[in-house]
């Protein structure tokens, strides 16, 4: 078995984090954006009795994966969640009573009702795989009292904060299956309470729910790229909306992540990325550079927002231009074998898989790889030198579209010879009887095509003769 260490559970918990916070709060992460009004997209367990208008979320998930045992297996089991937490703002009366207000400001700073999460973890020990483990845990709710008080010190208003409490059930079990363990895992929401709107239903959920899983005594098997000895036991493994993959450092198989979106084994934060922003597939560089734009009243009011928002407007506005430039990423050879796993206390960067040579240009600018040059590279299609200026006739093939298949049979003339990343070719082309031919030429509007998909004309073949040619 290949432990994951305590450094290496904490790599797993910055994964896991991003799981738990996804969707959490959208640019541009102000309380009036229409689309903040409707959150926590991922891993929401409703509550079971929820009236049918408060279009909650199924109160349970569930998930099957392998444990290859080495003697008596247990396995630590991590549920990790957010509990909704109203922040209600007050202001304070003449008569001393406190009136709920959807903002107040104070001492010059807006101060907004909101609804806020509070992170929770409910770890059991380890849980011995020989029978099965049905445990039920309560997380209680609570009320908090923020007073608030102008620049004189006199009071204002105040914030007050509720959660309510969730009761949890998580259930274990495994069933022997071909020389392998065969765990099944259970969370439900049992909240006995019927919840009559939509805000009652999504303050009872729990949100982003994921799983953290630790072997003991055994180690776990890849559903993604299972060992030939276990591919039929794996296709048996049955889950629902909670899939597990294997985390933590790669090479290691003692932890697996079960999340609420489907990840690959092994997940990573882009060492590119300073912080979470929360959005979908996120896009650190146009994210950031679309906080910058916003004026200050904006980022005042993201601030007023949430804690989180409030990191992320100062973390972006204190960006120097070098960090910006980190954003772009780095331009690995996809080819290339990854190095084994640095030994304690390697330097940085040791063991990272080789990147291209870029002569110390950004990835993204043209200099960064001078020798290629689509006007003037050439490829061979069945023995002929096809660069820029031969004609071809096409025949489209591999994943022809459509559009494509209306290409078959007529002659083009190459623009350019490309390669991508993956050291794949690709032929930029313009049809020689299209009238906007160079119209689109100019703008760089090309079609293209794999080589195997063109046939070139014989030397000499000109527009005007080519009909002279076979087809």
């Amino acid at each position: 078995m290949t432990p994951v260490n305590a450094l290496g559970l904490e790599h797993v918990r910055t994964v896991a984090d991003a799981v738990l916070y996804e969707g959490y709060l959208l640019y541009p992460y102000r309380a009036s954006s229409h689309k903040n009004r409707s959150r926590w997209q991922f891993g929401v367990l409703g509550p079971p009795s929820a009236a049918p208008s408060c279009f909650g979320e199924e109160p349970d998930m569930a998930m099957e994966c392998l444990l290859e045992p080495e003697g008596p297996a247990a396995v630590t089991v991590h549920l990790r969640f957010l509990q909704v937490q109203v922040r209600e703002v007050q202001r304070l009366g003449a008569d001393g009573g406190h009136t709920p207000v959807a903002e107040l400001t104070v001492a010059g700073a807006q101060v907004l009702s909101w609804e806020e999460a509070v992170e929770q973890e409910i770890a059991l020990p380890a849980l011995s795989l020989a029978e099965p483990a049905d445990v039920r845990r309560t997380v209680p709710g609570g009320e908090d009292v923020e007073q608030l008080t102008d620049t004189d010190g006199r009071p204002a208003g105040r914030i007050v904060r509720r959660r309510v409490p969730l009761d949890v059930r998580i259930r274990v079990g495994a069933t022997a299956d071909e020389g392998l363990l065969r765990l099944s895992l259970s969370v439900a929401n049992e909240h006995p309470g019927t919840a009559g709107s939509k805000d009652d239903a999504i303050r009872s959920s729990l949100i982003g729910a994921h799983l953290i899983l630790r072997a003991h005594g055994g180690r776990f098997v890849s559903l993604l790229d299972p060992p030939a000895h276990a591919a039929a036991a794996a296709a048996r493994c049955r889950q629902r909306r909670c899939w597990p993959v294997l985390a933590g450092a790669k090479g290691s198989d003692d932890t697996v992540l079960g999340a609420p979106i489907i990840l690959y084994d092994h997940p990573e934060v882009a060492e590119q990325s300073p912080g979470a922003l929360f959005d979908s597939t996120e896009i650190d560089e146009i994210l950031t550079l679309r906080v910058m734009t916003m004026t200050e009243r904006e980022k005042a009011e993201a601030r007023a927002t949430d804690p989180r928002a409030r990191e992320i407007i100062e973390r972006c506005d204190s960006m120097s231009p070098a960090d910006l430039q980190q954003l772009h990423g780095l331009l690995r050879d996809p080819h290339a074998v990854a190095a084994p796993d640095p030994p304690p206390g390697a330097g940085a960067g040791d063991g990272e898989p080789p990147a291209f040579d870029t002569g110390g240009a950004p990835w993204w600018d043209p200099a960064a790889d001078a020798s290629v040059s689509p006007g003037s590279d050439a490829v061979l299609i069945d023995g002929v030198r096809v660069s820029q200026g031969s004609l071809v006739r096409v025949h489209p093939s591999r994943r022809a579209d459509a559009q494509d298949l209306f290409f078959a049979g007529q002659v083009a003339r190459v623009t350019a010879v490309l390669s991508d990343v993956d050291g794949g070719t690709h032929v930029a082309l313009v049809l020689v009887d299209d009238p906007a031919a160079d119209m689109h030429d100019w703008y760089g509007r090309y079609f293209y095509f794999a080589p195997d998909e063109l046939e070139p004309l014989p030397a000499g073949t000109t527009p005007e003769n080519r009909e002279e040619s076979p087809s």
